[in-house]
């Protein structure tokens, strides 16, 4: 089994900038994608952004140039920079992972994070 713990979200103001962490822990043989979703009330989760171990990211439109995901592979850790958050980016922030477990480095499992509450104030 694997386990994502989620950090970093809270309340902040728009224009104003957070750091959320996502940490994999567990029987990990490799991590391939790693991302962030999101899902505000209401509505369904979306991709905000990606990276694949070996670096190449993708991102939401409405979040390019504003939010950057980054990886420590040493660490089995991904981070996303937001920076210029908008009331619209108010939204329960989901860590997810594909691994490939000690178990079975030839399967990919999907993991998610319990979320974390992300709220931009106007």
């Amino acid at each position: 089994q694997v386990q994502l713990v989620e950090s970093g979200g809270g309340l902040v103001q728009a224009g104003g900038s957070l750091r959320l962490s996502c940490a994999a822990s567990g029987s990990i043989f490799s991590i391939n994608t790693m991302g962030w979703y999101r899902q505000a009330p209401g509505k369904q989760r979306d991709l905000v952004a990606a990276a694949t171990s070996a670096g190449i990211t993708n991102y939401a439109d409405s979040v390019k140039g504003r939010f950057t995901i980054s990886r420590d592979n040493a660490k089995n850790t991904v981070y996303l920079q937001m920076n210029s958050l908008k009331p619209e980016d108010t939204a329960v922030y989901y860590c997810n992972a594909d691994v490939s477990e000690s178990r079975s480095p030839l399967v990919n499992y999907n993991y998610w994070g319990q979320g974390t509450q992300v709220t931009v104030s106007s």
